[in-house]
């Protein structure tokens, strides 16, 4: 599947769908350089895109980068509640507070 998506990517079709689904990917197989890489590159292309910010809040979380999630999380609850994207706001705020907690006991 990766691959299909990089053919897709290389043939000029850079969308942020595209990148959503190349970070999911690259995140399930736990590349998470390559993961935050496309997660940010989608919010890049659609910085209204809620799903993206979700995405890459959690792989930034992954990747042992707490406050860089944070700051993915905070952006993707305020453009979801701006969209209307009730249940995808709920669902980073409640990432968020785990991030804020795991961060917290590790200070």
């Amino acid at each position: 599947m990766i691959a299909q998506l990089e053919r897709l990517l290389a043939n000029g079709q850079d969308t942020a769908m595209l990148r959503l689904g190349l970070g999911n990917a690259y995140l399930q197989a736990g590349d998470l350089v390559r993961a935050v890489a496309h997660l940010h590159a989608a919010v890049e292309h659609e910085p209204g895109y809620s799903a993206a910010w979700k995405a890459l809040g959690k792989a930034l979380t992954e990747a042992g980068k707490p406050n860089e999630a944070i700051a993915a999380y905070q952006e993707g609850i305020r453009v979801a509640e701006q969209r209307g994207d009730i249940q995808a706001a709920k669902e980073m705020k409640i990432f968020l507070r785990r991030v804020y907690s795991s961060r917290d006991k590790s200070s």
